[in-house]
């Protein structure tokens, strides 16, 4: 939906006459943007080891067995991977090369499945898979910013800093040890969050017209940690996995913008 909204603007905003495109003294302008987020750090959860003194809770066949959960810290990239985001901004010329900027952007990955750990068992002196499967990434971020143009001309690379909150959804997460028939079902992992955030851009930006310029961005983003959420697995002992949340990644940016 996204991509057929964005090429309507362009192809209709290319049929718009006017004055001087990128920015200008006391111009507004208006863009929808798209791309890729690429993780580079931050963890989704953390390690610990807990003892279980008896698997008979989880699976009442193993009543009376004891076990020995040992999770291992995983990262946003092996769980989420690549992301998507779309956003809307608007922005306001302060010279003929700087301007301030306002931005709202919809984030999200898919669900992500991944091996979390083992569960060493002493009665079979075996370590069993543990696997973790994490609800769907949203969150939605308010930025403000500044951005800085170089040169003159149809084509102006550009700078730009930004600061602002992400309210990301709550993250659910399901634990099995198919070896053991155990399956821990919708756990609440992370609460709704409300986080800061930063980020340095660069790119090139590309006046079509008048009115239309087209942009090209990458650059460092990074989101504070999230609210935690124990009542489930605090029961396990790994209250102290989900301490986490924080990451940085590096987006990849395409963007319309249209100047009053």
């Amino acid at each position: 939906m996204f991509k057929t909204i964005l090429l309507s603007s362009v192809v209709a905003l290319c049929a718009v006459g006017g004055a001087q495109a990128q920015t200008a003294p006391g111009r507004w302008m208006f863009s929808l943007e798209g791309g890729a987020e690429f993780p580079t750090s931050g963890e989704v959860h953390g390690g610990a080891t807990a003892a279980v003194p008896n698997l008979g809770p989880l699976n009442p066949a193993l009543a009376g067995v004891n076990a020995e959960l040992r999770i291992q810290s995983r990262s946003f990239d092996d769980i989420y991977g690549e992301g998507m985001n779309l956003g809307a901004e608007f922005a306001y010329g302060m010279s003929d090369n700087a301007e301030v900027f306002g931005a709202f952007r919809y984030m999200q990955a898919d669900e992500g499945q991944v091996q979390v750990g083992g569960t060493f068992v002493p009665a079979l002196n075996t370590t069993l898979p543990v696997y973790g499967t994490f609800s769907k990434y949203e969150a939605y971020a308010l930025e403000a910013g500044y951005r800085q143009y170089f040169g003159s001309g149809a084509l102006k690379p550009y700078v730009a800093g930004r600061l602002g909150a992400v309210f990301t959804d709550k993250i659910n997460a399901t634990f099995e040890i198919p070896d053991a028939a155990i399956t821990i079902a919708n756990v609440p992992f992370y609460d709704s969050s409300t986080s800061l955030t930063a980020g340095l851009d660069v790119g090139v930006s590309y006046a079509v017209n008048d009115r239309l310029s087209l942009q090209a961005e990458t650059g460092v983003r990074y989101i504070s940690s999230l609210s935690d959420d124990d009542s489930a697995i605090g029961g396990l002992g790994l209250s102290s996995i989900n301490g986490a949340g924080e990451r940085t990644y590096v987006p990849v940016t395409l963007r319309a913008k249209f100047a009053f």
